[in-house]
């Protein structure tokens, strides 16, 4: 009877200390992923910091904060599907099958999940390209705004208003990117048609010179004023294009300061910015004069 209940407390304690040494075990692969994912991060941080301070253009360090972001997010993946694989192994269940299951699963799944592997090519290629970085304007369909994440399955854009939009890789066709190398600021300047056009023009270039020889603007600016002439005649306006070539992101505030100026060019100059407005004619004869009833309509009216 002694010896019954002997090697049932045996058995009981050897149970026990290997479901505490597997306990154990399992606690060590847990936080030694967890310590591996910060290290590694934080080495990819580093290497990323280091890299942008030997960068002196703005671009080359925007792509090196996207590909980090997108190695940690890697670093993390990986190395907790091998400690999820090794947990597995310590419960007690067997790997091999299930990553024979997994691979006829993922066959199957991806036929029905061909938009989620979609995402991850486009993504990927989007990446190998350098078509997107953290910190891009950019137009991706019909959504735009400022490139907050890019990961291989969608990006993260922030518009005017604030708000978010997640634009998943796959439905990327086309590609806007209004921040790379350098930028545009394009202006059509309306005036009336009284107005002399060479006149106008003078008097739009010397606005952009004082601008540009503004120490707020000198370093924005990177090229005279360019007047490409009239654009259009309008209902109400000649319309007269032209552009800035700016920094990357500076040209909507260009833009703006420059209209602003021109606007206090224009008043001091006399020269009219039209309104939209209508002109009735009442017509004439061969010989020039108005027909009496058309002008007695008119004054009527």
């Amino acid at each position: 009877m002694n010896d019954t209940l002997l090697e049932t407390a045996l058995r009981w304690w050897e149970s026990f200390g290997g479901a505490a040494a597997s306990l154990t075990r399992i606690t060590f692969i847990l936080l030694g992923a967890w310590v591996l994912v910060a290290v590694l991060q934080r080495a990819i941080r580093t290497l990323r910091e280091r890299l942008a301070a030997r960068m002196d253009d703005r671009e080359s360090a925007k792509r090196a904060e996207t590909l980090g972001r997108v190695f940690r997010y890697l670093v993390a993946v990986v190395v907790s599907a091998i400690a999820g694989m090794l947990v597995l192994a310590e419960l007690g269940v067997s790997v091999a099958p299930i990553l024979g299951a997994a691979g006829v699963v993922g066959l199957a799944v991806g036929f029905g999940a061909q938009s989620l592997v979609k995402d991850f090519f486009t993504g990927f290629f989007i990446l190998l390209e350098d078509q997107i970085r953290q910190g891009d304007v950019v137009q991706l369909g019909s959504h735009s705004g400022v490139v907050e994440v890019v990961t291989l399955r969608f990006v993260q854009l922030r518009d005017y208003n604030g708000n978010v939009h997640y634009v998943p890789n796959g439905h990327i066709t086309t590609v806007v990117n209004m921040t790379r190398g350098f930028s545009h600021a394009v202006m059509d300047i309306g005036v009336a048609y009284r107005e002399n056009v060479d006149h106008v023009t003078e008097v739009m270039r010397d606005v952009a010179t004082q601008m540009r020889d503004h120490p707020d603007y000198q370093d924005k600016i990177t090229a005279d004023l360019e007047v490409a002439g009239v654009e259009q005649w309008g209902d109400s306006a000649v319309v007269i294009r032209c552009r800035f070539r700016t920094l990357p992101m500076e040209q909507w505030g260009v833009r703006r300061e420059y209209l602003r100026r021109l606007k206090a060019a224009f008043d001091a100059k006399g020269i009219e910015i039209p309104y939209p407005h209508l002109t009735v004619y009442a017509g004439q004869d061969k010989a020039g004069n108005a027909p009496a009833f058309a002008l007695q309509q008119l004054v009527e009216a």
